[in-house]
């Protein structure tokens, strides 16, 4: 690869200088010869003049042929004429001092021409990010990784085997195109990695290419999108240009969503907009290029669901591959690969760690691991023990300690017995998932006190009776502040909002209430994202049903609550002056407190009547 010569602005600073050093020794070395006005005038006394120019300020004049002076041309002052004679009179030696105009010319001419051409070149680069100027304003911005550089294989990517068994195919074509197209089968142009935040989507396209050895050209799809109309168009025909005389390789576009969203959605009102063109440019690039030359184009985003349909036919993102979180064995493989980078205790287990993180992206485990170093290193321990791990998880989880919050004994009353409250619910009800920890020691930005359950494995379902005792759970403070002190407080604010979110899903979406008959109704469009724009499809009267049923499920929940918290009122009031002395219950002291909790019988499930019911 040749070095690239970048232009440096002191480089063109010294040549202007020395342009004007040589003007000068030059005009110095064969240029008229600067004398005084009183050598003028004796030359002009002895008559070896011939002739003179007379400006201004200055005299300039040629010597005749036969003048036994060293020089033949000369200039001089002009000196006043009477002042001239008066100097003669008295035999003074008189100068007229030739004066340069290189510096000034230099202030009046050069200066502002080179203020101007800064001011361009700065302009230049805060428009194009730092390039060198406008002619690359349409160059791509792809950062290109050659093998040496790339240093990622699928050794570094764990928890997501079937996501990488799907690009094995993609390794073996890039490094034998040939021999694999042995019986007319192609390769797809494009592999869409689709999948949440943070579960791996760059790293796996970085690996792909460090496996196959191939160079990798990384770009963000926001990077085709300048303020300039065709830009965006010219970087998409330059990347792939820059990808033809590079083949084989991998183009890598990430957060695909910018660049490649659905025409006609961004509000642009008419004519083309400049994404609209960058999209098209791509979707005739991916048109164009030829699948068996080498060139892979991966693309990753989470959000699948707004991009243009026209990307995701057959021939452009042939193939998509979800990259989804990992389960409890990919997490514990993920962990693996992180805890080599720390020095690590002989007690950790991997498995522990794996079943108290579910829902954990790859990114958020290797968060999990650098705060448990970090925890490690403020203790002043010799390596990361599961202690560490625990208190990092709890900080990601419930937020940072906040010891110097100070509640009051009574608002310390109350943060106890909710928390209290919530374990018992937890232990009483059947299939809940096990407490981990409860503690009363404020975290985060509003929590006063936290209870951790641990999940027995990893769930993708969830039957009806499991969603109601999960509300139970949530409202299990708050019956408790009621069972204790007949009133409720603003404690409970989040696990409201949490049981109601589960209360109108099970109405709406999942079709759990018989009397609402077996159809939802309401929509999120962002799978991926956890939530998102939300269609409501039914009528006024409906909405009133669906606010009655949610209403009718809360109400059962918090009667069993109750019923729970009033047959274990002693354990209660046990528990919550125990986690009032200690702030914090865990471990097998928690476990043997917890296994006394009795289980009072069901109340009876609430009767809901609604669009179905009345039909009949």
């Amino acid at each position: 690869m040749d070095k690239k010569v970048r232009f440096h602005l002191g480089y063109l600073l010294l040549a202007l200088l020395g342009v004007l050093l040589l003007q000068d020794l030059f005009a110095t070395r064969f240029g008229p010869k600067a004398i005084p006005y009183s050598e003028f005038t004796r030359l002009l006394t002895e008559n070896k003049v011939e002739e003179i120019v007379i400006t201004s300020d200055q005299i300039q004049g040629k010597l005749k042929e036969d003048a036994a002076e060293e020089y033949r041309r000369f200039v001089t002052t002009r000196v006043d004429a009477d002042l001239a004679e008066r100097l003669d009179q008295h035999q003074v030696r008189y100068f007229g001092e030739v004066e340069s105009h290189w510096w000034p010319l230099l202030l009046s001419w050069v200066l502002p021409v080179l203020f101007f051409f800064v001011l361009w070149r700065y302009l230049a680069r805060r428009v194009n990010g730092g390039s060198a100027g406008f002619l690359s304003i349409g160059k791509s911005k792809a950062k290109v990784y050659v093998e040496s550089d790339t240093k990622v294989t699928f050794e570094d990517v764990a928890g997501i085997d079937e996501a990488k068994q799907e690009l094995v195919e993609i390794i073996q074509f890039l490094k034998d195109p040939k021999s694999y197209g042995r019986l007319g089968a192609r390769m797809p142009k494009g592999v869409l990695l689709v999948g949440p935040p943070g579960t791996g989507k760059t790293l796996l396209a970085r690996a792909v290419a460090g496996e196959a050895g191939v160079p990798f050209l990384s770009i963000s799809g926001s990077e085709f999108v300048e303020m300039f109309v065709g830009v965006g168009a010219a970087r998409v025909r330059d990347l792939f240009e820059q990808a033809r005389q590079k083949a084989p390789c991998i183009i890598f576009v990430d957060e695909l969503d910018a660049l490649g969203r659905a025409r006609g959605i961004q509000g642009a009102l008419g004519g083309h907009d400049e994404k609209e063109q960058t999209l098209n440019q791509l979707l005739a690039e991916l048109d164009g290029f030829d699948s068996s030359s080498g060139i892979v184009l991966l693309g990753a985003t989470n959000r699948p669901e707004v991009l243009d349909p026209a990307l995701l036919r057959a021939g452009r993102f042939d193939r998509q591959v979800l990259v989804d979180r990992p389960d409890k064995r990919g997490r514990a493989a993920i962990l693996r690969v992180h805890l080599k980078k720390v020095i690590g205790g002989h007690q950790l287990n991997l498995d522990e760690i794996a079943s108290l993180t579910p829902g954990f992206t790859g990114a958020d485990l290797a968060n999990l691991v650098n705060e448990s170093a970090l925890a490690a290193t403020r203790r002043g321990a010799a390596m990361v023990e599961m202690q560490h791990v625990t208190e990092a998880l709890e900080r990601i989880v419930a937020g940072l300690e906040r010891r110097n919050r100070l509640l009051n004994e009574r608002e310390r009353a109350i943060v106890a017995h909710h928390e209290m409250g919530h374990a018992l619910v937890a232990s009483a009800l059947p299939g809940s998932d096990p407490v981990h920890k409860i503690s009363i020691i404020p975290r985060g930005i509003g929590a006063l006190g936290y209870t951790i359950q641990r999940p027995i494995e990893d769930r993708y379902l969830m039957t009806e009776g499991e969603l109601r005792n999960k509300m139970a759970v949530l409202l299990g403070g708050r019956a408790a502040e009621h069972v204790i002190f007949q009133q409720w407080s603003t404690g409970a604010a989040d696990d409201l909002a949490r049981a109601t979110d589960i209360a109108r899903n099970m109405v709406t979406r999942f079709a759990l209430i018989p009397g609402l008959g077996p159809m939802t109704y309401e929509q999120e469009s962002s799978p991926f994202l956890g939530g998102g724009v939300v269609r409501k499809d039914y009528s006024e009267d409906t909405a009133r049903e669906i606010d009655c049923a949610a209403r009718a499920l809360l109400e059962h929940a918090f009667e069993r609550a109750i019923a729970i918290l009033r047959h274990n009122r002693v354990l209660l009031e046990e528990g919550a002056r125990e986690l009032l002395a200690q702030e914090t219950l865990e471990g097998a002291a928690l476990t043997s407190f917890l296994t006394r909790v009795g289980r009072p019988a069901e109340p009876p499930a609430p009767a809901i009547t609604g669009l179905g019911s009345a039909q009949e």
